[in-house]
């Protein structure tokens, strides 16, 4: 209710009571004439009395009236307000459900991704640790200068698989290097010096042809001569003084101090 409204109120609540005081005095005057001033009729100070204590309630009413409507439009703002406030929250409550449901899916699909990469993992360390096994039988078996240049990589395989903490990927990349490196040497002619036991028993310098991996030939300064072939117990040496001649010329050939030419030399194959 409005202040114009309470205030229009209240004026005709005050005409109201003078209106009513009036025609009470009127009435006093008339019955005091007629009666002489005697009789059981209220006087005009107790009319006054009743009038100001019915005003009086008549505006306590006015009050609690417009208090209560004041009251009720801040409750209905408060409900209106709590009603949107629950919408807010019903409406983030959705969202956030939606988001966890997403996250359980997005991490049962990450936890499925990682078990199978520890499959795959498993399985290619179980690969590589089977192809270490190898290599390091294969080191034993390889000719001195290739053991040489692969020295370094088959330091970096690891003796205890079960327990190293070397990666799977490097171990991959050591053992492909070995055999890079022993693919290309089974695909070359390589002459080197070496120091050899020769028949008299003492070490003397030779010079050696490796045919790829699988055969070599020796020869002294003093035309001692030999052949080499692969083991699993390594290389053995075996003297043999015909093959001397053929191989210098081999020799001189491949430093060039001949002209190219086929030299027959023997050769077993396993």
């Amino acid at each position: 209710m409005t202040t114009t409204t309470r205030t229009a109120g209240r004026k005709l609540a005050w005409t109201a009571a003078l209106a009513f005081l009036c025609s009470g005095a009127m009435v006093d005057a008339r019955h005091a004439a007629q009666s002489g001033g005697g009789g059981d009729r209220p006087t005009l100070e107790e009319t006054r009395l009743a009038m100001g204590k019915w005003i009086e309630t008549q505006r306590i009413l006015s009050r609690e009236r417009d208090d209560w409507q004041q009251g009720k439009e801040i409750l209905l703002g408060r409900v209106e307000l709590l009603r949107k406030e629950a919408g807010t929250l019903e409406e983030r409550l959705a969202e956030t459900e939606s988001t966890v449901a997403e996250a359980e899916r997005t991490r049962q699909a990450l936890q499925a991704e990682r078990e199978q990469l520890e499959a795959v993992t498993a399985e290619l360390v179980g690969a590589v640790a089977a192809m270490e096994a190898r290599v390091r039988r294969l080191f034993e078996i390889l000719p001195e200068p290739t053991r040489t240049r692969v020295q370094p990589l088959r330091e970096r395989i690891p003796e205890e698989t079960s327990t190293t903490k070397v990666s799977a990927a490097e171990r991959f990349q050591n053992v492909l290097g070995i055999l890079n490196e022993v693919n290309k040497a089974n695909h070359e002619i390589t002459v080197v010096h070496e120091v050899r036991n020769l028949a008299d028993g003492k070490p003397s310098e030779v010079r050696v042809v490796y045919v790829g991996l699988a055969q070599a030939y020796y020869v002294s300064a003093r035309g001692e001569a030999g052949i080499g072939r692969p083991t699993e117990n390594g290389w053995t040496w075996t003297p043999s003084q015909a093959i001397a001649a053929d191989v210098l010329k081999a020799l001189d050939i491949l430093q060039g101090k001949h002209t190219p030419a086929f030299v027959p030399l023997p050769m077993t194959l396993q």
